[in-house]
This record gives C-alpha cells, sequence and structure tokens, in this order.
C-alpha cells in the first residue's frame, strides 16, 4: 500500500508540471528542512523532489503510531519512532540512527503546521548539531512549480544567525498560500523572487 500510494502522488507531481532544481551535498546524511508550509499539496510536492533525487526521506513520528495495523505502512514511508515521553532524549534517539546508517535524510517541516506562525522548531537544528550534519533548505515555488533545493547551512550553534540564511532563501519562494507564511522575525513572504539561473535543473533518477 505505501508503494502505491507514493508511486500515485509522485506521478501526478510529474503530470501536472512540477520540476526540481538545486543540488544536494556529498555525504547522503542531512537534514532536509521544508517551507514556506501552507497547503496539503505541499506533501505531493515534497513526494516529487526526493523522488527526482532519488533519496529515501525519513520522518520522525510518535512511537505509538508505529504499532499494528500501521507499523508496517509507517515503517515502509520512512518513519522513525519516537518516544516523546523521554522528550530530553529525543535528539539523542535520532542521532543514534543517523550514526548507525550509511545514507539518512532526516524531513522536517520547520513550521510544524499550515496554519501562520513564528514559533519555529529547532529540534531539527539540535539533531544535526548533534550529529554533525548539514541542513539542506528545501521549499516549493507555486508560481514556476518548481521544487527547490536552497542554501545548505552547517550548524554552529548559533541558530539564529544559521538558519537568518534559510529564512531568506524561503522568503524568496512563493508557497501555495502566501498570505499564511510567517517568519520568525513576523514578516512575510517577500516581493522578491529567487533567482534559479544558476540552480542545476534535476533529470530525474529515471528519465
Amino acid at each position: 500500500m505505501s508503494r502505491a500510494f507514493n508511486a500515485f502522488f509522485v506521478w501526478l507531481f510529474g503530470v501536472t508540471g512540477w520540476r526540481v532544481v538545486g543540488a544536494l551535498p556529498p555525504g547522503g546524511k542531512y537534514v532536509l528542512a521544508g517551507a514556506s508550509h501552507t497547503s496539503n499539496w505541499d506533501f505531493i510536492v515534497f513526494l516529487g523532489v526526493v523522488h527526482e533525487m532519488g533519496v529515501k526521506p525519513r520522518y520522525m513520528g510518535k512511537h505509538s503510531l508505529f504499532r499494528w495495523p500501521m507499523r508496517r505502512f509507517m515503517l515502509d514511508m520512512g518513519g522513525i519512532p519516537v518516544d516523546r515521553s523521554k522528550r530530553a532524549n529525543m535528539v539523542q534517539q535520532v542521532v543514534e540512527r543517523i550514526h548507525a546508517e550509511d545514507d539518512f535524510a532526516l524531513v522536517v517541516a520547520v513550521e510544524g503546521t499550515r496554519s501562520p506562525t513564528t514559533e519555529w522548531k529547532s529540534g531539527f537544528y539540535r539533531i544535526a548539531l548533534a550529529a554533525g550534519i548539514p541542513i539542506v533548505c528545501v521549499g516549493p515555488d507555486y508560481d514556476r512549480k518548481l521544487g527547490i533545493i536552497g542554501p545548505v547551512i552547517q550548524p554552529t550553534g548559533d541558530y539564529e544567525a544559521d538558519m537568518q540564511v534559510a529564512i531568506d532563501f524561503y522568503k524568496q519562494l512563493k508557497p501555495a498560500h502566501p498570505e499564511k507564511a510567517l517568519f520568525p522575525d513576523g514578516s512575510g513572504i517577500s516581493d522578491q523572487r529567487l533567482d534559479i539561473t544558476d540552480y542545476p535543473v534535476c533529470k530525474g533518477r529515471n528519465r
């Protein structure tokens, strides 16, 4: 069921004219940080992007969601069961999984919601910092039907300074509902669009 589910949405991504531009860093381990998240369609864009780049996405999920009968489906879709009752140790739980595997692409929506919010999540940043892996900024541009892989951030421990690079990137992408996109400084989407002249076009792993 998970394969059929994934294949349908990847097909939908392509048939509606979406493309992917940008490149992933070498090494095979990184956090894919997505924004702005304003529509359910963003999930389809996400599946299309990771498929085109040949990435198996991983995501964190409450451990109780991995019980029968959903366990096989959740694991096949890349889920990582996390015991949130041990909140202080949640970062370490994921870091241990990252160190145990050869390739690991952890996907997160930095806002954590489709509703307008200036309170962005920071758990993904702490995971990347502890694991010593980069954060890759990824976002949808609905005007041009592009999934854009943008700046690569190597966390330094200065969350605000590091994330300003990401914010400057996301502000130049037009989400499905621009009026719902907010940033930690309280601002919204910029009138300036990202120049993608030097961004390589992904041809797709099966093309």
